[in-house]
């Protein structure tokens, strides 16, 4: 009896351990501190900075119409400019996420004086699972990476941390 329920409990742990849940997506890093994030929307590359040096490149997706500045509201378009990391989303629909200031007060006012809603809810994301292994631009916005790339980042970047958005 006691065999049996030993190995039932074993093959139990076994079982959770292989479905990974959700701290299997939450990393530690103990790297240099993430100073700036850079993103080159053209070369559809991100890098992470630490100071001058360069620690991770990322290959990234953008909104389904990248070319210029969002202005407004479900124009497909992801912001240029400087903006900072506001939160962290753990449960995030796109596995995990870092917000975005945009709209910044400059965003609103020229969204406003057009009559228009600026938008928002600009993040840094994975892809979930709708999305999973597409590489083309297909967010709303956004800026996309893996779900694995995503789990890196999110234990790299620390809120406030100044984004930089080119075209």
């Amino acid at each position: 009896m006691h065999r049996r329920t030993l190995l039932l409990g074993l093959s139990s742990l076994t079982l959770l351990a292989a479905c990974g849940g959700d701290s299997a997506k939450f990393r530690n890093y103990s790297g240099p501190r993430i100073t700036q994030i850079q993103v080159f929307k053209k070369k559809r590359r991100m890098f992470l900075f630490a100071g001058d040096d360069v620690v991770r490149k990322y290959r990234i997706s953008l909104g389904g119409t990248p070319v210029g500045h969002k202005r407004f509201e479900g124009d497909g378009k992801t912001p240029e400019g400087l903006y900072y990391i506001t939160h962290h989303n753990p449960r995030s629909a796109y596995h995990l996420s870092l917000g975005v200031s945009y709209p910044n007060a400059a965003d609103r006012a020229f969204a406003e004086a057009q009559g228009r809603k600026p938008g928002g809810d600009i993040m840094i994301h994975g892809q979930g699972r709708k999305y999973r292994g597409r590489r083309d631009d297909w967010t709303a916005g956004c800026i996309a990476v893996t779900d694995a790339e995503i789990e890196e980042i999110f234990a790299m970047v620390q809120n406030d941390t100044p984004i930089f958005i080119f075209p």
